[in-house]
């Protein structure tokens, strides 16, 4: 990317760990509840609820649910080879998520796009999503190579309507 652009974004980061593990912090209700959410639930077409070290499914939906924010997010998993690359819708976006092996360590390459121009998205997803996405993929990597998570969950930030904006660790 070599200009900015609105409707798309790129957050990149490098983790010691394995890739299979990456993956499955990823693709499961365990594994992201682990380092990002409070609640996720996957279920498959015939709309069966997953198991909670199940990896999710091309086809699949979602309902997410964050600690310090009262929305739930529902969405659709849009690619998942089970290995190392997924796709989901994020409200009226896409996120995609790659892993790759650079020898000891695996790059973690997550893209939002299909972002709408118009101001309130600009703000909201490129602006916000953005933001969170880089302290979210920092938690990932404390927690990974650390053991520790970063996020808040012990003050409750809900009652500041500015939190996810100005807390870096919302």
């Amino acid at each position: 990317m070599k200009e900015l652009q609105w409707h798309c974004f790129e957050r990149q980061i490098y983790i010691h760990g394995e890739l299979g593990h990456l993956y499955k912090l990823w693709s499961t209700e365990n594994g992201l509840t682990s380092w990002f959410l409070k609640k996720a639930e996957f279920y498959n077409s015939q709309n069966e609820k997953r198991e909670q070290n199940e990896g999710f499914q091309k086809g699949d939906t979602y309902t997410w649910g964050w600690h310090n924010w009262d929305h739930a997010e529902n969405g659709s998993i849009l690619e998942a080879n089970g290995k190392d690359y997924i796709v989901f819708t994020f409200d009226v976006s896409k996120v995609s998520v790659s892993l790759e092996e650079r020898g000891e360590v695996v790059l973690v390459k997550l893209i939002q796009y299909d972002i709408p121009e118009d101001e309130e998205h600009k703000f909201k997803l490129h602006f916000g999503c953005s933001n969170g996405w880089t302290f979210w993929l920092t938690n990932l990597k404390a927690y990974v190579e650390h053991g520790i998570l970063l996020n808040e969950k012990e003050i409750d930030l809900r009652g500041n309507e500015l939190a996810g904006y100005v807390f870096v660790n919302m």
